[in-house]
């Protein structure tokens, strides 16, 4: 029990001490304070905004931003469809690959333009090194930028008053790839190729087998295939930027995307850093610390109690594995215990459950297990999680930006329970805002159960699933959880790819990352007009601890009353049926 707590408080240490830092170092950048790359980089950032015509000091109204950010979002959809639908005749393609059909090149195109990297395909057998590199991988710095341009902008609608301007989405997106991601990627692509991440452009290696393999047809297996590739470069950006977006089609499972325990850790750390390091950025703009660490605060209590459970329930196994000793279930230094199914055995449960946890709260949607073979309550944590709205940390600058409409939500609704104005760093909180915020809010929910309610009477989904009864439906639910929460992770045994999912899931991507998305662009420009009010005896502290647990009833209230019948119709009856078998 010791080395398990041991395992789960290294790793949360690790990650707050590189974050804090971090937090501080991203506030400065967009704020366009010398750091320390700036010598470096400043004249290739000045030559970027002469190159695409932009003067980085000319701010924006919302109106202006919103219209950037959903013509930065067409075209990256674009750019990626038609390389994928090109790849056939375009060059970096040893395997000769061929066009993707055009539903699932739809599917994928709005994955990766969404920050979701849900995949219907497996990647070493689907898409060519081109693909790979000038697709994906320049959308996974894109689609996470993005996401940290939309929550700057917001954090200017909070400390700014009396103005209409919100900053400038192209300067945003352009010091956020190259001062954040882009040092990052590098520094975490050499570790990780430090590790024996594959990273080159070889065509697939034919091997020689220790020993051949006689199949039933009584033919004889020699050789075997070995996809490799430049899978580190995107690796690291996949991890940092919350996309999740594996090169091999079993992600971080695979020894060559994750060949180590330090690799698996550096991945691990990888998955939260920014989204955590957001926190500390949000206080220091908004000049109190204490409303970003009220917000982290908020965040890793629910991110501990979900992992707490993962882990214990993993480690208690199930009924089947206990009943007549049939297998010793117990925690020791010689064997794992608990329920091994689906999971690494050099990894073992609580850095399978760390990485399960981490990734369906961060919105990153990577593995290094398979979900689907989690006990049913300890399956249950990670959906619930994506179902929260994906704001216990989230996705690079969303995760955030979801949180704090869920902040206005819970400042409106301390409002009124105490018959006072609601008001949050210094701004009236008023119905327009309050209806952005709600839209921001239902918008998720509305199009996970109304994607699963649609794909759960389709007959042809049926032949999808890997099993039938509840776990068949908990698969249909964790799926349209994941893309409806742009996550992008899923139940292992699902096969997604065909045209009803791959066009149905596709949609509930792009609703789930503009849906919120743009009324909050709103918001920002509706609270950045408003004159700040100064703090009196009567306004509400948001900081406290009392605040950070309305705060967390609130996300936990929205969830539970949006999802707990389909919960129970899934994993909670799939959890029953096993005890009472």
């Amino acid at each position: 029990m010791m080395n398990i707590i041991t395992q789960i408080v290294l790793y949360l240490v690790i990650l707050v001490l590189l974050g804090k830092p971090l937090g501080k170092y991203m506030a400065k950048v967009y704020e366009g304070e010398k750091v320390i790359l700036s010598p470096v980089l400043t004249p290739i950032e000045n030559f970027i905004y002469r190159l695409i015509g932009t003067e980085k000091d000319h701010e924006m109204n919302w109106k202006e931003y919103l219209k950037a950010v959903v013509m930065y979002s067409v075209f990256g959809f674009l750019f990626v469809f038609f390389i994928q639908k090109l790849q056939g005749i375009l060059p970096f393609n040893p395997e000769k690959l061929g066009s993707v059909p055009s539903d699932l090149a739809f599917n994928t195109a709005m994955s990766f333009t969404t920050n979701t990297n849900w995949q219907a395909y497996g990647g070493e057998t689907t898409l060519s090194y081109f693909a790979q590199m000038a697709g994906l991988t320049v959308q996974n710095f894109i689609s996470a930028a993005g996401g940290m341009s939309v929550l700057f902008a917001l954090i200017r609608g909070f400390s700014r008053k009396e103005t209409t301007k919100i900053g400038n989405f192209w300067t945003d997106m352009v010091r956020g790839t190259l001062y954040v991601l882009l040092p990052l990627s590098i520094i975490l692509t050499l570790m990780l190729v430090s590790q024996g991440v594959v990273q080159n452009l070889k065509p697939y290696q034919q091997v020689s087998l220790m020993e051949p393999v006689v199949l039933e047809d009584g033919s004889v297996i020699t050789t075997q295939t070995i996809a490799v590739g430049p899978a580190a470069s995107q690796i690291a950006i996949k991890q940092l930027g919350t996309n999740g977006g594996g090169f091999f089609s079993v992600n971080s499972a695979h020894p060559l995307e994750n060949p180590t325990p330090l690799s698996n850790l550096l991945e691990m750390l990888a998955l939260l850093l920014i989204p955590l390091a957001l926190c500390f950025s949000f206080g220091y703009l908004v000049k109190d610390m204490r409303q970003g660490r009220a917000i982290f605060i908020a965040m890793m209590i629910v991110f501990v109690l979900c992992l707490a459970s993962v882990v214990t329930l993993e480690q208690i196994g199930t009924p089947q594995l206990s009943q007549n000793n049939q297998v010793d279930l117990a925690y020791s230094m010689d064997q794992s215990g608990g329920n091994m199914e689906g999971k690494e055995v050099r990894f073992g449960i609580v850095n399978s459950s760390i990485w399960a946890t981490a990734t369906t709260a961060a919105s990153n949607g990577s593995v290094n297990s398979m979900h689907d073979s989690y006990t049913p309550l300890g399956g249950l944590p990670l959906m619930l999680l994506m179902q929260l709205g994906e704001v216990i940390f989230g996705g690079v600058g969303s995760g955030l930006y979801g949180m704090l409409s869920f902040v206005i939500v819970a400042v409106f609704v301390a409002g009124l329970m105490v018959g006072r104005t609601p008001e949050y760093l210094g701004k009236k909180i008023e119905p327009f805002e309050m209806k952005m915020a709600s839209l921001a809010v239902l918008i998720p929910p509305a199009v996970v159960l109304i994607g699963t309610a649609m794909a759960a009477v389709n007959p042809g989904v049926m032949d999808s699933l890997n099993n039938p009864g509840p776990h068949g439906f908990s698969e249909i639910l964790y799926a349209y959880s994941s893309a409806g929460n742009n996550n992008g992770s899923a139940f292992a045994g699902f096969n997604a790819n065909t045209v009803f999912l791959n066009i149905t899931l596709g949609i509930a991507m792009m609703l789930a990352r503009f849906g919120p998305m743009l009324p909050m662009i709103a918001i920002a420009g509706s609270l950045a007009k408003k004159k700040t009010i100064p703090v009196t005896s009567g306004t509400l502290v948001t900081h406290n601890t009392l605040f950070i647990g309305l705060l967390i009833a609130v996300v936990l209230m929205v969830g539970a009353l949006s999802f707990f019948p389909a919960l129970a119709l899934g994993p909670l009856v799939e959890h029953l049926q096993m005890i009472f078998r």
